[in-house]
């Protein structure tokens, strides 16, 4: 065994004894760590003192290029291997094994930026249509529950901590307390509105219990405070009895609301001020989405779009 793989054998014994990382967590840097070690060997380095961090670039350059015997790594397992390295090199610098950590300035691979998911308009009003079983109290709450997220934009649980001083059906606005604890005043559709009258004058009152009595605007069956967890549900229930197949959570429709009002035209910086975020930067990510689609109206209405 050369120096090189006893001190990646230390390491490991490290991880298991005393950071008391799990066996599938083990079992990723062993393997990761091994297509390292065999990378450095196949260089003619024996021994963890040579290895600099042109050898920590070069590695990450061949797990994204991938050889006879590994595919190429795409960013994410890419990233995860360069963190077993760089915990490597740390570990040997803390031993005294070397002087200096030279994978300190490697940065794993940032992730492909995921498109958020955002269901067309017309499964939206298909959820929204199908929340609960009609002429209930319960359906009343649903569908205004379901109409403030997707007309607001609000997150589950800016809705769910909704009180009902928060609302103003005159003005159609809802104080939204964001994280940090951050608040925001947002417009709420006629829609939404509409749906919120009914739920606060005709449901809300008979959900309500004394002996829990809550500011809340959206109750549980107790007459307490509806849970992320209920909120979560009801939207789940909805698009199954609309027969939605693709996966939908509520941030689903916090992302159509903003994909719906880009694709309308509305300035990107509106719509960060009504999602609550800090940076532009947040928001940007859904103007990915309106141009993937006018790239796809594009290449099917324009008559020299494909060649």
């Amino acid at each position: 065994m050369s120096e090189l793989e006893r001190a990646v054998a230390e390491y490991l014994s490290h991880l298991g004894v005393e950071r008391g990382l799990s066996v599938n967590t083990l079992g990723s840097y062993r393997r990761d760590l091994r297509r390292y070690t065999a990378f450095l060997l196949s260089r003619g380095t024996m021994a963890i003192t040579p290895v600099t961090e042109a050898d920590v670039l070069a590695f990450l350059a061949a797990l994204r290029t991938g050889d006879e015997e590994h595919p190429p790594l795409g960013p994410a397992s890419s990233a995860r291997a360069v963190v077993a390295v760089r915990g490597f090199h740390r570990f040997c610098l803390r031993e005294g094994v070397v002087t200096t950590d030279v994978s300190a300035a490697v940065k794993p691979p940032r992730p492909v930026a995921r498109l958020p998911k955002a269901l067309p308009l017309e499964q939206v009003e298909a959820i929204l249509e199908a929340a609960g079983a009609p002429g209930t109290v319960l359906a009343s709450r649903d569908r205004a529950l379901l109409e403030v997220l997707y007309g607001t934009g609000a997150r589950i649980s800016e809705a769910v901590g909704l009180d009902v001083d928060d609302v103003d059906l005159d003005e159609g606005t809802a104080l939204l307390r964001g994280k940090g604890g951050k608040q925001r005043l947002v417009p709420v559709g006629t829609y939404a509105t509409s749906a919120l009258a009914d739920y606060l004058t005709a449901s809300r009152p008979t959900l309500v219990s004394a002996s829990t009595s809550t500011p809340a605007v959206f109750l549980n069956a107790r007459g307490g405070r509806l849970s992320r967890q209920s909120a979560w549900t009801v939207l789940v229930k909805a698009a199954q009895r609309a027969g939605i197949t693709t996966e939908v959570s509520p941030h689903t429709l916090r992302h159509s609301f903003a994909t719906h009002l880009l694709d309308g035209g509305a300035d990107v910086r509106v719509v960060q001020e009504l999602l609550g975020h800090a940076s532009v930067t947040t928001t940007q990510i859904y103007t990915l989405v309106t141009v993937e689609k006018l790239r796809e109206i594009y290449a099917t209405a324009h008559p020299r779009a494909m060649g």
